[in-house]
């Protein structure tokens, strides 16, 4: 974590298309919902991410979500940390801060993503782990067995919250899984797929509901970086809006920065490294750093509530299941040779322990 001056002018994902997922539930074979579909191939393959409308999302969803979050986030260090599963890569229960290690600046690849950002338009800079914490929440149908049990552990449900968290999570969890699993189907089709190419493939995949929490009493100086610059590992991240700004995305061009600001009943959707393997590179995982800056700033000194000051994303990971095949789609995405070299036929679980054990959360 390194505090640099952050820049005043910054366009948003205003420029994002927002795409109507009700239309698809209404009426998925009609002109329009097929329009719609088109449309969100487009934004996936263009920007790396959209924001979309889903008509059963209420903000009063999130919001009794993200106040247990506050509350729970809000509890001394070491009751926190019983909830912690170092020997399953944390990918159940609590992930202390500074200890997830964004890979970037070890990365060569994405150095030099970053040197051909505009310097107006860079993520800041930072070295060592996030300060931010996380907390996975298993979501959605388990396997039977599985070559990667580390990957599909229990759920770990807090002592102080025991009786509420387990419905509350799932209640947030099934909405935006829900959600995520319409848009796949959306982008299927776009893309000239079967409508049920991902939402199959990713039937038994370890989801996770997954807030991140980020201590503003502590880390509340512009220029703090709460999350540094990398892409999700999973298929699609989807996000409801949080109380706090500071995400800021690089669509496809990786020239502009864009910083997320999420309508009301809106949720913002990210490519992940998965379908970028999928689609042979034609989608590509979309960047993002989370920062504290001006605006964030501005929302802390306005605050009139007594809610706990932690930084709250309500975000959930859909996976494709740990025992599929990752590979470029054949007939659709299989054209090149070249695609094949780069995205080369490997166990989805593989994928993420391979990932994991990069941002140091899992022993290669």
């Amino acid at each position: 974590m390194v505090h640099t001056p952050t820049t005043s002018a910054q366009a948003t994902t205003d420029l994002l298309p927002i795409i109507d997922l009700g239309l698809y539930l209404e009426r998925p074979d009609s002109e329009e919902a097929i329009a719609e579909c088109k449309r969100a191939a487009d934004a996936v393959r263009d920007f790396g991410a959209l924001i979309v409308k889903d008509p059963r999302v209420t903000e009063k969803e999130n919001n009794d979500f993200i106040d247990m979050i506050e509350d729970y986030f809000d509890q001394p260090f070491d009751v926190k940390l019983k909830d912690a599963r170092p020997q399953y890569g944390y990918q159940v229960g609590v992930t202390p801060e500074l200890t997830e290690d964004p890979k970037c600046p070890k990365d060569p690849h994405c150095v030099d993503i970053i040197e051909h950002i505009p310097e107006k338009n860079r993520p800041l800079t930072f070295h060592g782990p996030d300060p931010k914490w996380r907390f996975f929440w298993r979501v959605g149908e388990q396997p039977e067995s599985t070559k990667f049990p580390r990957l599909n552990a229990e759920p770990v449900v807090p002592e102080a919250f025991k009786d509420v968290w387990a419905n509350t999570m799932d209640t947030w969890g099934s909405t935006l899984h829900k959600a995520v699993l319409g848009l796949a189907e959306m982008i299927a089709v776009g893309f000239g797929l079967p409508k049920r190419t991902f939402v199959d493939m990713a039937q038994y995949g370890p989801h996770l509901l997954a807030p991140t929490a980020s201590d503003l009493n502590k880390y509340g100086k512009v220029g703090t970086v709460l999350a540094g610059f990398h892409y999700d590992l999973n298929f699609l991240t989807i996000h409801g809006k949080s109380r706090y700004p500071g995400l800021n995305i690089w669509p496809r061009n990786e020239a502009e920065k864009l910083a997320v600001r999420v309508p009301d009943g809106c949720l913002l959707v990210q490519a992940g490294k998965q379908l970028e393997w999928l689609t042979g590179g034609v989608v590509q995982a979309g960047y993002h750093e989370v920062i504290v800056n001006e605006a964030t700033v501005r929302v802390i000194e306005n605050k009139t509530n007594d809610r706990p000051l932690w930084r709250i994303s309500s975000t959930f990971f859909l996976h494709i299941a740990s025992d599929n095949v990752l590979r470029p789609l054949e007939g659709v995405f299989d054209t090149e040779e070249a695609r094949a070299a780069k995205y080369p036929k490997t166990l989805t679980g593989d994928q993420v322990r391979m990932e994991l054990g990069l941002i140091e959360l899992l022993e290669k």
